[in-house]
């Protein structure tokens, strides 16, 4: 079966090409709401899902397995999604300095008109950032697509994880590769 990947970001077709060697993409376009006023995890698999069903209802993936996938960095209380702008950014990698803080990445698959949908959970513990550090980062640039304002391949940033790397920065490949198995999309 055809899969599609709903997502613009690289570091996600880089993983997905991991498991599964060929697929195409079509970018997600839709907002990106979410109600904050549920578990991670329940946000993370929404926005996913409504990534994947939004490629899924377009003509040219018709027939497709539809993957789509969602990241939230959460830290005592607080969703951190990606940066609004370089302060904003600035103020995340501030707020998670020497500090533990969980990452969710809510998976969706969508196919033969139902969404089957999964999350996970890891968590992360950044070294001290110093102000200057900081600063250089955030003028980099990198930060500023990317959930929680880092991206953990960029190095410098965590002192350990706690569970999948591949899912802090943005699939993670072993819940993406058990739910592929499970609807036939790959080889068991």
């Amino acid at each position: 079966m055809r899969l599609v990947l709903a997502s613009a970001s690289p570091r996600r077709r880089e993983l997905l090409k991991e498991i599964c060697p060929e697929f195409d993409v079509i970018p997600a376009r839709g907002e990106e709401r979410a109600d904050f006023s549920r578990s991670p995890g329940e946000i993370v698999s929404a926005l996913a899902a409504r990534k994947a069903e939004e490629i899924a209802a377009l003509p040219v993936a018709y027939g497709a397995a539809v993957l789509g996938a969602d990241t939230i960095v959460y830290f005592r209380g607080e969703v951190l999604g990606k940066p609004k702008d370089a302060a904003d950014a600035g103020r995340m990698l501030s707020l998670l300095s020497g500090r533990t803080h969980e990452v969710f990445t809510g998976v969706a698959l969508c196919m033969g008109g139902g969404t089957h949908t999964a999350f996970a959970r890891t968590e992360v513990t950044f070294l001290p950032l110093k102000k200057d550090f900081i600063r250089a980062y955030v003028a980099s640039g990198s930060p500023m697509d990317k959930a929680g304002a880092y991206g953990i391949q960029d190095g410098g940033l965590v002192e350990k994880i706690s569970g999948s790397y591949s899912n802090v920065v943005g699939l993670p490949l072993e819940l993406c590769g058990a739910m592929l198995k499970e609807f036939g999309i790959i080889p068991r």
